[in-house]
């Protein structure tokens, strides 16, 4: 299979000049909440900061040579939405998280730095492995929990993730949780769902516009852990622009919300924890019938700030 990192989805978006990581300042938050109905919350989410740097301690070179200090930051952020209440959704979307956390930490290699054209491809390659590697772990980590426990047997999760280098934005999604990129007042969604109700459409059984409303749109296709044998994700790359916000969040929230009342609030809350808060709110206003989780993401070129 190619690498599905590389290159870019550009579809619909205009040619952004290349900007390095290093200018780019990401305003981040994460919220999540039990909801009005649901005993337990089955989601589990993350947000994690890795990164090198080497900074000049002494030396005998002059000042500046070659730099005082050089850093590479990327940001790893996911949304898991367990599956199947009485079998331990809680536990396997914790399980998913946990575990791909723990393998992130023990891999000897972290994808810092892509705007090399010498070692892009390499780099995009080797990232595109870890991931698949990390998909086979976690359902390996929640298979190993179902065998201790037999009375989880059956659960599952969703699993949305974007590992965010710069403006780069690597995705990995399986089941029913949502990515959405907010760009001049327009929310897009990046992901697909793993529904049944999806599959209709796109076999062209019932309108795109009825899959929210569709009895079937809460059966997935697709999960991590379940009775999935080997699962399937779906990768994208995305390229952000100064200015833009992403999303990614449970169906606890978008079975409550519309995209407008979504990009609504993102566009009164101009950063990201109050953003956050504000999409909870909303859904809890409106019956809070499931688990809420919401992680919002902010992008600003640096160099252009006064």
């Amino acid at each position: 299979m190619s690498n599905p990192y590389d290159p870019p989805s550009t579809a619909g978006t205009p040619r952004l000049a290349p900007i390095p990581a290093s200018q780019v300042r990401i305003d981040l938050a994460g919220l999540t909440d039990r909801g009005k109905v649901r005993e337990n919350n089955e989601d589990a989410f993350a947000i994690f900061k890795l990164g090198r740097f080497m900074e000049r301690i002494t030396s005998s070179l002059p000042p500046g040579q070659p730099v005082e200090r050089s850093e590479q930051i990327a940001y790893l952020l996911v949304v898991a939405d367990g599956l199947g209440g009485h079998e331990a959704g809680d536990v396997a979307s914790q399980t998913a998280v946990s575990n791909t956390l723990e393998m992130v930490r023990r891999a000897p290699h972290w994808a810092l730095k892509l705007d090399d054209p010498e070692t892009r491809e390499g780099e995009l390659q080797a990232m595109y492995d870890r991931a698949t590697s990390y998909l086979v772990g976690m359902q390996n980590a929640i298979r190993d929990r179902i065998a201790a426990d037999p009375s989880t047997a059956g659960m599952g999760t969703t699993w949305t993730s974007v590992y965010a280098v710069g403006l780069d934005l690597f995705m990995m999604h399986v089941g029913d949780s949502k990515a959405y990129l907010l760009r001049d007042g327009e929310l897009s969604q990046l992901t697909r769902d793993h529904t049944l109700a999806q599959e209709y459409a796109d076999l062209g059984m019932i309108p795109q516009e009825e899959v929210a409303s569709h009895r079937l749109h809460h059966v997935l296709t697709r999960a991590v852990g379940s009775h999935e044998e080997a699962p399937e994700a779906d990768y994208r790359h995305v390229r952000a622009a100064p200015g833009d916000r992403l999303l990614i969040c449970s169906d606890g929230l978008t079975d409550m919300a519309k995209e407008a009342d979504l990009a609504a609030v993102l566009t009164r809350h101009p950063d990201s924890e109050s953003a956050c808060r504000g999409l909870i709110d909303l859904a809890l206003e409106r019956g809070g019938r499931d688990n809420i989780t919401a992680i919002v993401a902010g992008f600003t070129d640096v160099s252009r700030v006064p």
